[in-house]
C-alpha cells in the first residue's frame, strides 16, 4: 500500500510544480547561478527534443509501460526496493502522460549547467523515472551479490 502513497505523493508534487513554474509563463530564473535555473520549457519529444511531435506513440509507450509495472506489482511478490522503483517509474510515467494527453506536450522546468553542459531541462517525473531505474539497477547488484 506504500506504493499508492509514492505514486500519488509523486504525482501531486509533479503537477503542482509543472502547474505553478507554467504559470510563471516564459522565465529562466537563476536560482544558483551558472549551475542552476528554473526555466520553463515545452517539450513534444523526449530529452534532447528526440522524436519530437510523437504524442501518439510516447502515449502508448507509457500507459504500456505503466500497465506492465502495475501488472508485476500487483500480480508479483516483488522486493520492498522494488515495489519503490516501480512506484516512482509509474509515477514519473503517468506524471508525464497526464501532459501528454492534456496539452499535447510535456512542462519541463528543471535546468542544471553540470561543468559548463548545459544539461536538458526536464520534471519531477523524469526524476522519479531516473531514481526508479537506478534503484532497480541496483536491485540487480545487490541480488547478485546475495546469490
Amino acid at each position: 500500500m506504500s506504493e499508492i502513497i509514492i505514486i500519488s505523493f509523486v504525482l501531486v508534487i509533479d503537477q503542482l510544480s509543472k502547474y505553478l513554474v507554467a504559470e510563471m509563463g516564459n522565465i529562466n530564473l537563476s536560482i544558483i547561478p551558472h549551475f542552476f535555473y528554473i526555466t520553463y520549457a515545452e517539450n513534444t519529444g523526449m530529452a534532447w527534443s528526440l522524436l519530437e511531435g510523437q504524442k501518439v506513440f510516447f502515449c502508448l509507450a507509457a500507459a504500456a509501460a505503466i500497465g506492465v509495472m502495475l501488472y508485476y506489482l500487483v500480480t508479483k511478490n516483488p522486493s520492498r526496493l522494488i515495489r519503490v522503483s516501480l512506484a516512482l517509474m509509474i509515477a514519473g510515467a503517468a506524471g508525464n502522460l497526464i501532459d501528454r494527453l492534456v496539452l499535447g506536450y510535456v512542462r519541463d522546468f528543471l535546468n542544471f549547467y553540470i561543468f559548463g553542459y548545459d544539461f536538458p531541462i526536464f520534471n519531477v517525473a523524469d526524476s522519479a523515472l531516473c531514481i526508479g531505474v537506478a534503484l532497480l539497477i541496483l536491485d540487480s547488484f545487490l541480488e547478485k551479490n546475495d546469490g
